[in-house]
């Protein structure tokens, strides 16, 4: 297998593989964790959540038994944050390296892929009541100028752009309490999925139509009857919001299709438009084509680049 921790300094101890949504990332994942005895961590911010199965895409029947951690790990209304994924990723990360397995980060969740490949520092911060009376009076404008000038390398511009989430980055970037966990050493090697746009484009909408045939709609609906509110489904991400648009009866069945599938073809260029900011930040990404045998070109790939493994 690749080298887990106290192996020679520099051989990576974590196999990440990424792609849009829609790339095959987890059958490769998959593949690839079962030749080199590894477990699979997922980096996708909605698959943690319980009961939100098919518009999440968790297909777990394709980890055909390989274990697989980070899924199903909150329940369904709960604000599940990047400080938590972190946490929880660096557990388990120790607990796989520990086992003399490989850890091995699977998904397309940019800003949870990009806190393990570029270390952010995150701490737990609390709520400031005296900080937040300071803040109350200043406009918008205010707010935003005074995040760039505590954070100057702002990673996540959507901070500003509502007022609750403004506040809470200025809370972050401006907390002095509190200590800084160790970083592990981590050494990643990281796999990138590409596809063709066309193609991409049509395995995007041919998935869509086999999620709606499996039941989204009827899954978003269950959601919402045992106690998760309309309001809710906005921010858990395209599927439920205009899957929820539907059954509240703001638009037709066929609009929400057309209106959801352009939406899932957006989505899939800001995934790609960040891997390529990750790329200019000093990410090294190795891409194969998902249109030719991602898995043979993988693992020629690790081979080329010296990178020993074994059978399990």
């Amino acid at each position: 297998m690749i080298g887990t921790g106290g192996d020679t300094p520099g051989t990576p101890n974590l196999l990440v593989i990424l792609g849009a949504t829609a790339s095959g990332k987890t059958r490769l994942g998959v593949q690839l964790s079962q030749r080199l005895r590894g477990e699979i961590i997922s980096a996708d911010s909605r698959q943690v959540y319980r009961g939100m199965d098919i518009g999440t895409g968790k297909d777990l029947h394709e980890y055909q038994g390989v274990p697989y951690h980070l899924i199903d790990v909150a329940p369904p209304g709960h604000e599940f944050n990047l400080f938590q994924f972190q946490r929880l990723f660096l557990d388990c990360f120790a607990d796989i390296s520990s086992r003399r397995l490989l850890p091995v980060l699977v998904g397309g969740s940019g800003m949870y892929l990009d806190c393990v490949l570029r270390g952010y520092r995150l701490v737990e911060v609390p709520e400031d009541p005296a900080l937040r009376r300071e803040l109350a009076p200043l406009s918008m404008t205010e707010l935003a100028d005074r995040l760039v000038r505590a954070n100057p390398r702002l990673h996540n511009n959507t901070d500003l752009t509502e007022r609750s989430r403004l506040l809470r980055a200025i809370e972050i970037a401006e907390y002095q309490g509190g200590t800084k966990e160790p970083w592990p050493a981590i050494t990643p090697f990281t796999i990138g999925i590409r596809w063709e746009r066309g193609q991409l484009r049509e395995r995007i909408t041919l998935r869509l139509k086999e999620r709606l045939e499996a039941g989204m709609i009827e899954e978003v609906r269950r959601l919402h009857e045992a106690g998760t509110g309309w309001d809710k489904f906005e921010f858990y991400g395209l599927e439920y919001r205009y899957v929820a648009r539907y059954l509240k009866g703001e638009i037709t069945r066929n609009d929400m299709f057309q209106k959801l599938n352009a939406a899932i073809h957006d989505f899939a260029k800001k995934q790609e438009n960040w891997f390529r900011r990750m790329q200019s930040h000093g990410t090294v990404i190795h891409w194969v084509e998902g249109a030719g045998d991602p898995l043979a070109e993988s693992l020629e790939l690790l081979n080329s680049k010296g990178l020993s493994f074994k059978q399990g």
